[in-house]
């Protein structure tokens, strides 16, 4: 990826981002509500936003700004035909979510089963409670803006009974995910989320089978690092 071009290019988008999204032109991405939990306007005393700084109108004409089309080069493949990333250098207040496992930070690991919505079947996950994380966590280089096709999210919302979205919201792509990290380019999956996927739709998954390589490679990083929750 040209580093340099992007960045030169958030800079001139960020210009934008106190605009209200009505005023862009053809819109490709929009914030879908699966993602709404990462943002000031749906966080709760036991949820904190992953994005400060920025609201969901705001960073959907970041992006928008920022993707010509639909098949626009700065959107890299994902882990199957409908994911698709979109690597941007982090013009907000959002701070690293996982932490490297050390023999001094080990202790504090706890787990606990979980489900990112009531659709979903909660699963086993592994965390560092961020009030047990000593001093400031470093603000994110980069978010990883992760994209589902409109007909993904179309089969996932009428597999678990949600409605299908209309209206202006309705772009070729929905977010459905952000990440702030260190890297522009895709970190492993979480093992459960790709156990979490195989299960299907109707559970809060995506249909898509396990790859062993690409697990083998989940099981690697994650035994070696762990996310940031709180």
């Amino acid at each position: 990826m040209l580093i340099g071009a992007l960045f030169q290019t958030a800079r001139f988008a960020s210009s934008f981002v106190r605009q209200s999204s009505t005023s862009m032109g053809t819109r490709i991405v929009s914030v879908d509500d699966f993602a709404f939990k990462s943002f000031v306007e749906h966080e709760t005393a036991g949820r904190p936003a992953t994005l400060t700084g920025t609201t969901i109108p705001e960073f959907e004409v970041w992006c928008n700004k920022l993707l010509s089309s639909p098949t626009d080069p700065l959107l890299k493949p994902g882990y199957a035909p409908f994911c698709k990333h979109l690597f941007i250098p982090n013009q907000t207040s959002a701070k690293v979510n996982v932490l490297p496992i050390t023999p001094e930070n080990e202790h504090l690991l706890r787990s606990k089963y979980e489900a990112r919505t009531a659709l979903e079947l909660p699963v086993l996950v592994r965390y560092f409670p961020r009030h047990l994380i000593e001093g400031e966590l470093p603000v994110a280089s980069f978010l990883d803006v992760i994209l589902y096709s409109r007909e993904q999210i179309d089969i996932e919302n009428e597999a678990m009974g949600k409605e299908k979205v209309t209206g202006a919201d309705r772009t070729p792509w929905g977010i459905i995910s952000v990440k702030p990290q260190e890297v522009d380019y895709e970190l492993p999956m979480n093992p459960i989320t790709a156990m979490r996927n195989a299960m299907g739709e109707e559970y809060g998954g995506s249909g898509r089978v396990i790859i062993k390589k690409e697990y083998e490679e989940s099981v690697d990083y994650w035994s070696k690092n762990a996310i940031i929750v709180g």
